[in-house]
């Protein structure tokens, strides 16, 4: 009997929230959705706590916003982790600055569906989080063991270079979740093109979460362009083009599918090409970071 699991990709708007309990609810409602939907992993993109910057009519200013949701790091960690126990699932909650020790870092809290809790830190800064939003970058590669599957996260940009997620598919990932927040469809087509090029590059899943539409209130991330997908190697027993689902370009909804885990494995041994298997026999293969495995049971 195959392994199988329903991933949801959130395609999320930045609202204008006017307080805690408001974002609260809102993400309430969303994580309902996607459970009623059979969600098991959801996911939701990169800087989507930048609402919470609303509050107080902080977002207008650059660095007041990253300050302003970075001091809400405590409360979005425990309501991620109070939903994903309340609904037994794994919650990877948008990502937010944080600033330690002075300094910056993109971050994004995940919890279990048993209620454990971690979180990853954004590797590959872009060029406008280098400057000017000081943002630097983390050191850690961590793969998630829930039980039902292993599950690597990166966050945008950090999909676009081919050892991360291959070190994470080393370490035991059998799905890598790529949240992301690009301004324009150029960007949203890199972020894409690098998570179906994962997929095929180690037989994975991976999984691409944006924001979408215009928040005015948020000077850091006023245009928001993309759409959600969920990508397999392109090989027998999956869609030709690798694309397991697919959203509409900057509605706000949920994207969801139901992946079978033991396929990928199945690929990895007997599919019409074998890149996992084969990976280590390109010259000038490079040594590759290590990755830590969380347990999230």
């Amino acid at each position: 009997m195959s392994r199988h699991v329903t991933i949801a990709a959130a395609q999320y708007p930045l609202d204008e929230v006017a307080s805690l309990v408001a974002w609260k609810a809102k993400v309430t409602r969303w994580v309902e959705e996607a459970v009623k939907a059979g969600g098991q992993i959801l996911v939701f993109p990169e800087y989507g706590n930048m609402e919470l910057s609303a509050i107080g009519g902080r977002g207008r200013d650059l660095h007041g916003s990253i300050a302003a949701v970075s001091d809400y790091t405590g409360e979005i960690a425990a309501i991620t982790q109070e939903l994903a126990r309340k609904h037994g699932v794994m919650i990877v909650a948008g990502s937010a600055p944080c600033v330690i020790d002075d300094e910056r870092f993109n971050i994004a809290q995940v919890a279990g569906p048993g209620g454990k809790t971690g979180s990853y830190t954004k590797i590959m800064p872009t060029p406008w989080e280098r400057d000017p939003w000081q943002i630097n970058g983390g050191r850690e590669l961590k793969v998630f063991d829930i039980g039902i599957a292993k599950v690597g996260l990166v966050i945008c940009y950090d999909i676009e270079f081919p050892l991360l997620a291959r070190a994470l598919a080393e370490a035991g990932a059998e799905i890598i979740l790529a949240p992301s927040n690009t301004e324009t469809e150029w960007g949203y087509w890199r972020v894409r093109t690098g998570a179906a090029a994962r997929a095929l590059e180690n037989q994975v899943y991976t999984v691409h979460s944006p924001c979408v539409g215009p928040a005015p209130f948020c000077t850091a991330c006023e245009a928001n362009t993309g759409m959600a997908g969920i990508f397999a190697p392109p090989d027998r027993g999956f869609p030709p083009n690798g694309v397991m689902a697919l959203g509409e370009m900057n509605k706000p909804q949920w994207v969801t599918a139901r992946v079978d885990l033991d396929l990928l494995a199945a690929a990895r041994r007997e599919g019409g090409v074998r890149t996992y298997q084969h990976w280590t026999e390109q010259p000038g293969v490079s040594e590759l970071p290590d990755a830590t495995v969380i347990d999230l049971r």
